[in-house]
């Protein structure tokens, strides 16, 4: 009974300290009748976080790359007589000091030419083409029909003179004091019949046109080893090479002029002082007559024409025996004048005149080679008739040997 009460009394008081514990919370207060029911507020939109981009894989720096240096704008170039000229690196404008120049540097670089020494010969119109007629002539530093045009020089915006031949005594000096004098750079290259493959290099290193030069020095060495291995096989003929509108010049034995022709007879114009003209050294009939040669070659414009019908000669062995010849000619005289690189031209035809068992080669096909590399030109066999027509003597003398 006493445990009954016990639990009785625990209980009440347990319920009497719960109701304690709700009088203790503030009352709601009381909304009036005619209020509006408020709505509840909106939430605060809460900002989404931005995406977070995931870092794009970098790539390894670049290595940085060194402009390179601009190339030199000039270079230096040793000429044949030791003079060593500053020159652009390009060169694109060229011209020359004379018409043995002319003829050698067209053969290498016609467009790069904007001025030539003399006007071209008539003959040269049916070969070369027109363009070429219409630079300006500026004339030419040694000898010749007129000196060197140095107001119209400095106007064809050349950038080298190019001086080819033979080296004057004062060369150097000339050539120096013209180059201080312009602005513009002479530069002189040697040449002989002999050395005309290495001119024709030394020229390529100056233009660079190694490969061009090249092909024209290869002809030029291949051509001379042939002429001088038929001159060294056979015996010489006597002969003179007669010039002058009175058939009354000589090209004399030892001169510049006369290399071909020393090298492929024997040259009686033995003379005490022979000129550096191509007009030769003046003589005399008695003095022909004397001589008496057994070939006689006579230069275009020369008495070829008349001489057979002239008692004078009459008595000379080479007119007696028909054997003299005029010299062909065409764009430029074949022998010389100017003493250029046409004179291989005049190498192969001697040597077919005069050796025809030796040179056992056609000899329009050499001329012909000849044109297409030297004057740009095809040559038609009608046109190599023309040239040689006083020029070969019998037509079976010049077939290949068998």
């Amino acid at each position: 009974m006493k445990n009954k009460i016990a639990a009785l009394l625990a209980l009440c008081m347990l319920f009497a300290l719960v109701g304690c514990a709700k009088t203790n919370e503030p009352e709601p207060a009381p909304v009036p009748d005619d209020a509006a029911p408020t709505a509840a507020p909106e939430p605060e939109p809460v900002a989404e976080p931005e995406p977070v981009a995931e870092p794009e894989p970098t790539e390894e720096p670049a290595e940085s790359v060194e402009p390179e240096p601009a190339g030199p704008e000039t270079f230096f170039f040793t000429d044949s007589v030791g003079r060593e000229v500053e020159l652009p690196m390009n060169i694109e404008r060229v011209t020359i000091s004379g018409p043995l120049a002319q003829i050698v540097v067209f053969a290498l670089c016609p467009d790069k030419l904007v001025g030539i020494a003399s006007k071209w010969d008539k003959t040269a119109e049916q070969f070369l083409a027109t363009e070429y007629y219409q630079l300006p002539e500026l004339g030419q530093l040694y000898g010749g029909k007129g000196e060197l045009n140095l107001e119209t020089l400095l106007a064809s915006g050349a950038q080298v003179v190019i001086d080819v031949g033979e080296p004057k005594g004062t060369i150097k000096e000339d050539l120096d004091a013209l180059s201080e004098q312009t602005g513009i750079p002479f530069v002189h290259i040697t040449a002989t019949i002999g050395s005309m493959g290495d001119a024709y290099r030394k020229l390529g290193a100056l233009l660079n046109m190694p490969d061009e030069a090249e092909a024209l020095a290869v002809y030029c060495d291949t051509a001379y080893a042939k002429i001088m291995a038929i001159a060294d096989s056979v015996d010489k003929v006597n002969l003179l090479y007669i010039t002058g509108d009175q058939g009354l010049n000589v090209i004399a034995k030892d001169s510049y002029h006369a290399e071909i022709i020393d090298l492929l007879s024997n040259n009686l114009a033995v003379v005490d002082n022979p000129s550096s003209k191509g007009t030769g050294n003046e003589v005399d009939m008695e003095q022909i007559m004397l001589w008496n040669p057994d070939v006689i070659l006579f230069a275009p414009g020369s008495i070829y024409a008349t001489v057979g019908e002239d008692p004078l000669w009459s008595g000379i062995t080479a007119i007696r025996n028909g054997a003299y010849y005029e010299v062909p000619m065409g764009p430029y005289n074949w022998m010389g004048f100017p003493p250029s690189v046409q004179r291989i031209l005049g190498m192969l035809w001697m040597a077919k005149l005069l050796y025809p068992d030796a040179a056992n080669y056609d000899l329009m096909t050499e001329v012909q080679t000849y044109f297409r590399l030297f004057y740009h030109c095809d040559l038609s066999a009608a046109d190599y008739d023309a040239l040689v027509a006083n020029s070969i003597g019998a037509a079976e003398a010049l077939s290949p040997a068998a």
